[in-house]
């Protein structure tokens, strides 16, 4: 196991890398915490948390809305917590934003940590200290920034998931190589077969270079007025996508880089060819790459996106991969660029 810990501006974190769920009674007090975790964690790992304090809530991405905070909050009065009871949210991004949101708000604040148990949520939704639920159509409306106490990186947790599951994290892992890390782009090329088929020591690799990259930026820009807006490469038209077509998240955002790139050959002369490597990529890794939703809708839901300000959005551009740039585009220039797809 290794123990790093990152002194963001609010809160110190730290991460317990590769170490196992079975030890989370070694960093916390059971009996001065509570869990968070879906009915498919209860499903697959419930038997390891018997004598933890649970509270146990619906699975799907469909369920990060208040409703889900307010059964969190129950949970926490029922079982009498106080602001020093630690919540513990175990398991995927949805979990991990519910748990770390209904923390920030009750009692205007407890401590909070993360197990992430998906490979999205090990590699970018676990990480940086977002947390919110999204609200109508609107993704993530609601939230706060916030940063755990610690989270735990069990590098066996994600090897149970579904095959569609396991290839939905690559997306995020492919956005670290597209916005600052052209070595990782050219290591996902070279060991595809080895990640898909989950060898432990690839994965591992993976999780670390994915986690150091996020923290990097988040160090740097806790508060998204710079660099952190990167993080938000393909994430753009993707949360619209992902609303209006109720597919898995890393789905969304490779759809969403691959919209990205070409508007980055528009707007930032990147070069078509490397836009054509990325879609390889994408393919390779078995997410859908073609823009299909209804524009018209796309639209609507763009104007409302949280890095609008007045009558643009700062989109984040490819100058070439491994280096992203953000630019304000104005709402106007964004339909048109979005009718061209």
């Amino acid at each position: 196991m290794k123990k790093l810990t990152n002194n963001f501006q609010q809160q110190a974190t730290t991460y317990f890398m590769g170490e196992s769920l079975l030890q989370l009674g070694n960093h916390v007090d059971r009996n001065r915490s509570v869990l968070v975790i879906d009915e498919n964690v209860e499903r697959l790992h419930g038997h390891h948390l018997h004598d933890w304090k649970k509270i146990v809530v619906p699975a799907g991405e469909e369920v990060k809305n208040m409703a889900t905070v307010e059964l969190v909050i129950d949970g926490l009065v029922a079982h009498e917590a106080d602001r020093k009871t630690t919540l513990i949210g175990i398991g995927g991004g949805m979990i991990t934003d519910v748990a770390g949101f209904a923390a920030s708000i009750y009692m205007r604040g407890i401590p909070f940590g993360f197990v992430p148990s998906t490979l999205l949520a090990q590699v970018d939704a676990s990480i940086g200290g977002k947390n919110g639920v999204s609200h109508g159509k609107h993704k993530n409306l609601l939230g706060t920034i916030r940063q755990p106490e610690f989270i735990l990186f069990d590098y066996a947790l994600p090897l149970t998931m579904p095959a569609e599951e396991w290839h939905n994290g690559f997306a995020e892992i492919i956005k670290y190589a597209c916005i600052m890390d052209a070595e990782l782009f050219d290591y996902l090329e070279v060991n595809r077969e080895k990640a898909l088929a989950r060898d432990v020591a690839v994965l591992e690799y993976l999780v670390e270079k994915s986690v150091a990259a996020k923290t990097k930026v988040v160090l740097e820009d806790e508060f998204e007025n710079g660099p952190r807006r990167w993080l938000n490469f393909g994430h753009t038209l993707g949360h619209a996508v992902e609303k209006l077509e109720h597919i898995a998240h890393g789905k969304a955002v490779a759809i969403g880089m691959v919209a990205a790139a070409r508007f980055s050959e528009q707007l930032m002369g990147f070069s078509n060819d490397q836009t054509l490597r990325l879609i390889k990529l994408i393919t390779d890794y078995q997410l859908p790459v073609a823009f299909t939703s209804d524009k018209a809708a796309v639209f609507d839901i763009f104007k409302l996106d949280k890095k609008r300000e007045k009558d643009a959005i700062h989109f984040v551009l490819l100058e070439k991969i491994g280096k992203a740039t953000t630019m304000p585009v104005p709402i106007t220039d964004l339909q048109l660029l979005l009718q061209a797809l």
